[in-house]
């Protein structure tokens, strides 16, 4: 069964705090706009689809539990525009702006009781249409690489930071594409990344791979190169956070050196991600915006402390999760760089999966990304 991050009836929320995986699941309360920019903003939620649904389902909670009495239209959007800032790179947050943004426009002259009930709907529907796109991409995906590798057994991937769903409302982009894999036996082997600095592979991807029962291996994310000359794997399969509309993607810090792997070593680079991660606006990757992180991220670790070490390299270690400590691994004084994404050229992605089909390159060599939405 699927790990469920997001728990919503109308008028309450609660997200898996993504800050304790993988050594705890806590729930958290999510009744404001106010926690759920928070939430965003420390990344106790992450994931371009899931920031989306959590933010637009806190003002829909809010908007039921404090309905406005007057102008509702003007409240919804100076809160969706706030919404927006907690994280700038991924575009769903903004495309589902945009869209409620409309919706409400189109009934600003009702009741404050109907413009309020409209966009709770929408705000509801869409965490059912996240669930149905992420399904579809997972059976788009699976079968475009089965045809584009010539195999539907022993198919081995690697996929970077994390897109199940953990970053989703459920089932998963670029994960659920690995999923759809396993479900009909054509997968023998996932392996995920760290995702340093902030190691959502290992953290988050790994827990789901290991919840689903799924063969999985974890590597840094120096050891992606070696892992291609030494096994023979079929794709690289990653999400998105933006794809622009000549097809250059950004999706998590890594990415682009894995697709330069990829191309060196002849094997497909995937790229998952809904129509809502396609910005049509946005010519190239030059105009998207690089969220700049936290130097202490990169500076220092946190989690649980080890109890104890096992004799053998099985995997396991315990730990007590009482006790969860930072540490402080660099020299005092040292720069730190730490974009949260960055962009890969069009040229080094061979199909970009959406959950309206596979989007390839045209005899010119370029991603018709508008053909995701027919």
């Amino acid at each position: 069964m699927a790990l469920q991050a997001i728990k919503y009836t109308r008028g309450t929320l609660s997200i898996l705090d993504q800050l304790f995986l993988p050594h705890q699941s806590i729930y958290i309360s999510v009744p404001d706009v106010t926690t759920a920019w928070n939430a965003i903003k420390t990344m106790q939620v992450r994931g371009a689809p899931a920031i989306a649904i959590v933010a637009v389902l806190s003002l829909a909670v809010e908007l039921h539990n404090n309905p406005p009495s007057s102008n509702p239209k003007e409240e919804i959007h100076q809160k969706l525009d706030y919404l927006v800032t907690s994280r700038p790179t991924a575009v769903n947050l903004a495309d589902a702006s945009n869209k409620l943004k409309s919706l409400t426009n189109s009934v600003a002259n009702e009741t404050p009781e109907i413009v309020t009930k409209t966009f709770i709907e929408a705000a509801e529907q869409m965490l059912t249409q996240d669930v149905e796109d992420n399904k579809a991409i997972g059976h788009h995906g699976a079968q475009w690489i089965q045809n584009a590798v010539g195999k539907t057994s022993d198919i081995k991937v690697l996929t970077h930071c994390n897109t199940g769903s953990l970053a989703t409302a459920s089932y998963g982009t670029a994960l659920g594409i690995i999923r759809s894999l396993h479900s009909d036996t054509s997968l023998s082997h996932a392996y995920c990344t760290e995702t340093r600095p902030y190691n959502q592979g290992s953290r988050l991807t790994a827990y789901e791979l290991v919840h689903e029962k799924i063969p999985s291996t974890l590597i840094t994310d120096s050891m992606a190169a070696s892992l291609l000359s030494h096994q023979q794997i079929s794709a690289i399969i990653v999400g998105a956070d933006r794809v622009a509309a000549n097809g250059d993607t950004a999706n998590k810090i890594g990415t682009f050196q894995l697709a330069i792997i990829a191309k060196h070593f002849g094997v497909k680079f995937v790229v998952a991600a809904p129509t809502t991660s396609v910005d049509l606006e946005t010519k190239s990757g030059e105009g998207i915006k690089i969220e700049q992180r936290p130097g202490w991220e990169v500076l220092v670790v946190s989690g649980p402390t080890v109890v104890n070490v096992p004799g053998k390299d099985d995997g396991t270690v315990k730990v007590n999760v009482e006790d969860v400590r930072s540490v402080k691994q660099a020299a005092d004084g040292i720069g730190v760089f730490n974009p949260s994404f960055d962009v890969t050229p069009a040229a080094l992605i061979d199909a970009i999966v959406t959950e309206n089909g596979v989007v390839e390159k045209n005899a010119d060599g370029v991603f018709p990304m508008h053909e995701a939405f027919k």
